[in-house]
């Protein structure tokens, strides 16, 4: 994904803009996650790859997945090309201590690349630590976030549009320079996300909550609330790849 505020600027595609409602809906705030499987897709934000975001009652991708219908909250529809979409979210705010919005630090853990980190016992397990290595990423840290992505399935496809191994947005695959299939090779695949995920650690300073919070909800929706951003499903895509690196849990400070 998921600059999140700008991340895709390459990725604007064409259709038409879509004015009044985008003023009254930049309020709102993107944020991302990334579903596996078929079936009826809803959700309530999308944001746009100039910078909008549009509250919409449903959604649903078009015949060949280029194109979305969005179903407005006070009737109507739009169809865009899927090039415009930088993220799609559900919603879904947990609530907070306004007192402590900073997450606990994580353990320790090594975020970059160290001679001593082994080959993961994954599928593309060399795969992944070749192109780890080459972009100075922990092997686990990939290992982890391609499985809570895909469940390592390289022709993976959320009914929100991500796509391939790292589950890349058709505008985020752009932005870092796939083009149509070359998304469900999974050396490309991982090159794209790994790139990204490496971006994101210099975007955020090593701070791995923050990181998995950019690289599902976008570094934009982490920019805006000065930390991870109080949705349920980037709260708990966080927890998942915590157990899946072995951090134990991550408390995200939310209240029930």
């Amino acid at each position: 994904m998921n600059d999140r505020g700008t991340e895709h600027s390459t990725g604007h595609g064409g259709g038409r803009r879509v004015p009044g409602i985008v003023v009254l809906a930049v309020l709102l705030v993107p944020t991302l996650v990334f579903l596996l499987g078929p079936g009826p897709a809803r959700a309530e934000l999308v944001l746009m790859t100039d910078g909008g975001v549009l509250k919409v009652a449903s959604f649903e991708r078009l015949a060949g997945g280029e194109r979305i219908r969005l179903e407005l909250p006070e009737g109507g529809a739009l169809v865009l090309p899927m090039l415009r979409i930088e993220r799609i979210l559900d919603d879904e705010i947990v609530r907070t201590d306004p007192e402590a919005d900073t997450p606990p630090a994580p353990p320790a853990f090594r975020l970059r690349f160290a001679d001593e980190q082994a080959v993961p016992e994954v599928p593309y397990g060399e795969l992944i630590f070749e192109t780890a290595r080459r972009h100075g990423l922990n092997p686990a840290l990939v290992a982890a976030v391609a499985s809570a992505e895909s469940a390592f399935r390289d022709r993976a496809i959320s009914h929100k549009g991500a796509q391939g191994l790292m589950q890349l947005m058709p505008a985020t695959a752009e932005r870092f320079g796939l083009r149509g299939d070359e998304v469900f090779e999974p050396a490309r695949n991982l090159d794209a996300g790994s790139r990204y995920l490496s971006w994101l650690i210099d975007r955020f300073d090593g701070d791995l909550p923050r990181v998995l919070a950019g690289y599902n909800a976008g570094e934009g929706t982490v920019d805006r609330y000065r930390g991870v951003p109080p949705y349920r499903e980037t709260r708990n895509y966080i927890k998942r790849i915590f157990a899946r690196l072995g951090l134990g849990a991550w408390e995200d400070d939310s209240k029930s």
